[in-house]
């Protein structure tokens, strides 16, 4: 994939980060654990970083700030299944790790893939 294709690739899959992220911030389980508001905070903060490349549609910006901040991204997702089990089982909650992991599993791929 060429540089625009993988920025349109990653922006696509935060489409599922969003929506973990909204998720959580929409969530009563929030109020009690600020931690989980760390995870939330995190992943806007990713995306924001994100935002102005994306509206002048500047790749390699783009990418590099999503390189940059992948790390975060990152600890983010695994401080979200940590916290997880113990802010809720419910298969919501399951389900919406398992939607982060994947997203962000990809989004590093796309990356590295990229960078090769």
């Amino acid at each position: 994939m060429n540089s625009y294709e993988t920025m349109h690739r990653v922006d696509a899959l935060l489409s599922h980060v969003w929506m973990v992220r909204t998720f959580i911030k929409h969530s009563e389980e929030l109020e009690e654990d600020d931690e989980l508001g760390d995870v939330q905070r995190t992943l806007y903060d990713y995306m924001l970083a994100l935002g102005t490349a994306w509206k002048a549609q500047d790749a390699e910006e783009y990418l590099k700030q999503a390189k940059k901040k992948l790390g975060k991204l990152r600890m983010a997702c695994a401080q979200f299944a940590k916290l997880q089990p113990e802010v809720s089982t419910h298969t919501n909650f399951q389900m919406a790790v398992a939607s982060l992991q994947q997203a962000v599993k990809e989004i590093e791929a796309a990356l590295v893939e990229h960078s090769s």
